[in-house]
């Protein structure tokens, strides 16, 4: 069945997770942002470079081939060695403010999975930093419905999420009478298909194995 896609989505999950990690980066002392994340080789301050940079491209339209390579990464982050703690949060305030519009207009499937991944990459700092929940919070509901649409649009593998709290079942993937079955919480399922550390973790899965679903990472 074809999805129709809430445009809004993408810029709500960005603004949602704003409003809840600006002020806890202003809150930490320059010392964690050295912290190590889960991100080989990244610490905090390499993955917020990370993440602040692919927004303002985003909102800058600057998309030159090969821009979101790990080399293309790897330079933006270098581009922004020099500059303050705060000056990279700034810039991923105002990234995390004004991408969506941008990201609404260019198209499902387009733009709209660098949402969900700067969403998981506050998650990764939430680890570093030791915080509860990490790929949890507000955002967790738009970030679910955003997975759910963006891998009906690239035919990823089939899946049914059914998650614990709530109802209904989750259904990633293509369309399938037979899909893979994940059973267990919406977070750990967030660290599965982003390729996240897994220990620690309890869920049941079916009719895959982990690899196929790590659909970005």
């Amino acid at each position: 069945m074809e999805s129709v896609r809430d445009p809004e989505l993408p810029g709500r999950l960005l603004r949602t997770e704003r409003d809840v990690l600006i002020p806890l980066l202003r809150a930490r002392p320059d010392e964690d942002f050295a912290l190590r994340t889960c991100c080989p080789g990244w610490t905090v301050r390499h993955v917020l470079a990370h993440c602040s940079s692919a927004l303002i491209r985003v909102v800058e339209t600057r998309f030159e081939e090969g821009v979101f390579s790990p080399e293309a990464n790897d330079r933006d982050i270098a581009e922004r060695a020099e500059w303050s703690n705060s000056r990279v949060v700034e810039e991923l305030e105002r990234g995390m403010t004004e991408a969506g519009p941008v990201i609404e207009k260019a198209g499902h499937g387009k733009l709209d999975g660098i949402a969900l991944g700067e969403w998981v990459h506050a998650g990764d700092v939430r680890e570093a930093f030791g915080e509860p929940g990490a790929y949890e919070g507000e955002g967790l509901p738009y970030a679910l419905e955003l997975l759910a649409a963006l891998t009906r649009v690239r035919r990823s593998q089939p899946l049914l999420a059914r998650l614990d709290g709530h109802d209904a079942p989750l259904v990633l993937g293509a369309d399938s009478p037979d899909p893979a079955t994940y059973t267990g919480p919406a977070s750990t399922l967030i660290r599965l298909v982003a390729g996240r550390p897994l220990t620690g973790t309890r869920y049941e899965l079916t009719g895959a194995v982990e690899k196929d679903l790590v659909y970005f990472g």
